[in-house]
């Protein structure tokens, strides 16, 4: 606030004014005591608003500065009453967050551009309304409900850069005069110092908020991270990365042994981003590694899934595209299920295969999951079976969006890699050290690491297929070093079982899986997996030669000419798996 020079009169300069008392500011004569009385009003106000100004500069509770410093300044003005209004961000009303006087109007809120405060805090010019009752601004609401008398208005913005805040309104001079230019003056100084005041404490409330935020973020990071499996060796058949965008991911992957030996696994993402996809992604990974330790039937499992997420869905409109899977290790067989999802990609010798999702995503309706719902069997002969998000689908390489194509060539690229690189080099390619991918990378593998097989076929079961079957159990035989007697052993063990397969297991149309492959310790091993209806163990015994009659001989047979023949509990799907070997002489 500008001194005034010694001497200066109102006219000369109108701030002059300011420091005058009211009965003295238009005087024509000036009593000798005059300048010393302007000097101490002069003082004191520059007192008040040093005063003031640090206190809202130091405040920790901004709202009970407001209200002492609006006792202060009605007090050194004279008025009777006085109120502060900040303008309510959301919503632009002007709400009233501190006053004095003999009506309580906190939390009273008036529209933009309402009232003389709104007026005020629209043309960010401080105003002083001689007789309320001829503004035409002026809403007598308040008097009228509380019989106060509004006669004047004193009213200065809370205004800092153009960014207007807010305003203080002092109503009504105790001795029944009226406000003057020094007391507008006055008001308007401390209305910026105010206004500097509210500025920092948004700025500071912002500064904790978004701390606050960034600590929630980690923890919830943390969390996330701790929820994905548990880094396996190299020759685990199972491996999964999650290369989250931001802090938080709505994509997840787990995979768990189950106490049978084989392994169950899903992968996930969530519709959306932020705070509200990773609690549903933690939800829906919660619920499938407990539900997966009791149900072997991923279809049943994400049908319960789907279930609890209808059950206790919020408003958000949030749903999770999911497969999920068993895998059985020893006979390399996966029983898959997809809800909403990418397809999943099977790699064997060179080729994909796709496996389109079959429901739609989980979340939406109870009954869009049913509990049959449907779930493919795939025999991965030693290939490897890989599910992502549609992060993986929708990276961009060389400026272009990779597509299902490019996924193909991009994993055809890293196949050679063993399987923790190959999953990392694919995640480096899009996302390189440092950078943040567009959307989530999640990808999960289900590789059979059993030995390559010589032969492996998916095939109707009928009598019609055995002729071809024959040459080609022969051929592959041979190329795992069989003479010619022990690979005819071979064909004749195989076609037995298929029969037996096609008259008694089906008794009509139905599939066989056969795999014939070299292990480690030089056996031929060969495995047979059908979908009938699982044998009777104590019923498959061979019959006495001598007992003269037909059939029944299929098992004789089969146990004679292999060195062993055994019923092993069938993979998740299937209903029956016989494995024999053959000793390579």
């Amino acid at each position: 606030m500008p001194l005034v020079p010694a001497g200066a009169s109102p006219e000369e300069n109108p701030a002059a004014a300011i420091y005058l008392p009211s009965g003295l500011a238009h005087s024509g004569a000036m009593p000798d005591s005059a300048p010393r009385r302007r000097s101490d009003s002069y003082h004191r106000q520059l007192d008040l608003i040093a005063e003031m100004s640090h206190e809202f500069a130091t405040s920790r509770d901004l709202r009970g500065t407001f209200q002492r410093g609006l006792k202060r300044v009605a007090d050194f003005i004279e008025a009777e009453a006085a109120s502060l209004f900040l303008v309510d961000e959301a919503t632009g009303e002007l709400v009233c967050e501190a006053c004095v006087g003999p009506v309580d109007i906190i939390g009273l809120r008036l529209l933009p551009g309402q009232g003389v405060v709104g007026r005020v805090v629209e043309q960010n010019v401080a105003t002083i309304v001689k007789d309320a009752r001829t503004d035409p601004h002026f809403g007598a609401l308040i008097d009228a409900k509380t019989g106060f008398v509004t006669r004047s208005i004193l009213c200065a913005p809370l205004s800092v850069r153009g960014q207007r805040l807010g305003a203080i309104e002092l109503i009504n001079k105790a001795d029944g005069g009226l406000f003057h230019p020094g007391d507008r003056q006055l008001l308007r100084a401390l209305g910026a110092s105010a206004a500097l005041a509210v500025v920092n404490a948004r700025l500071n409330k912002a500064m904790v908020d978004q701390e606050r935020m960034a600590r929630e973020l980690e923890l919830a990071a943390e969390i996330q991270r701790a929820m994905l499996p548990p880094r396996m060796p190299d020759d685990f058949p199972v491996h999964g990365i999650n290369h989250p965008a931001h802090e938080v991911s709505g994509d997840f992957f787990d995979f768990l042994k189950l106490p049978d030996g084989r392994i169950a696994f899903a992968i996930g993402d969530v519709s959306g981003k932020g705070f509200n996809a990773s609690l549903l992604m933690t939800k829906t990974c919660s619920l499938f590694r407990c539900l997966a330790k009791s149900e072997g039937r991923p279809g049943r499992l994400l049908s319960m899934i789907n279930a609890e997420l209808c059950e206790t869905a919020s408003a958000g409109g949030m749903f999770v595209t999911m497969a999920a899977g068993v895998f059985d290790p020893l006979s390399g067989s996966v029983l898959l299920a997809n809800a909403g999802h990418e397809p999943p990609l099977l790699h064997r010798e060179g080729t994909f295969t796709a496996f389109s999702a079959e429901v739609p995503p989980l979340g939406i309706a109870v009954d869009l999951v049913p509990p049959d719902m449907p779930e493919t069997w795939i025999s991965l002969a030693g290939g490897c079976l890989y599910l992502f998000t549609d992060g993986l689908t929708e990276a961009r390489c060389q400026d272009m969006m990779l597509g299902a194509q490019g996924v193909r060539r991009l994993l055809t690229e890293m196949a050679g890699l063993p399987a923790k690189n190959r999953l990392v080099a694919v995640v480096d390619r899009l996302a390189p050290p440092g950078s943040s991918p567009r959307d989530d990378l999640t990808l999960l593998m289900v590789e059979d690491r059993r030995d390559k097989p010589l032969l492996a076929v998916r095939l109707d079961a009928t009598p019609d297929c055995l002729c071809d079957l024959r040459r080609r159990v022969e051929a592959a035989a041979a190329a795992g070093g069989c003479p010619g007697e022990t690979a005819a052993d071979v064909v004749l063990a195989v076609d037995e079982a298929c029969q037996n397969i096609i008259r008694h297991g089906y008794c009509g149309k139905g599939e066989v899986v056969l795999e014939i492959r070299k292990n480690a310790s030089g056996l031929l091993e060969v495995q047979l997996i059908d979908f009938a209806p699982p044998v009777d163990l104590a019923k498959i015994r061979p019959r006495c030669l001598d007992d003269i009659r037909p059939g029944g001989l299929g098992t004789h047979f089969m146990r004679a000419v292999m060195d062993e023949v055994v019923f092993l509990p069938p993979p998740a799907g299937a209903g029956n798996f016989l494995k024999m070997t053959k000793a390579i002489r």
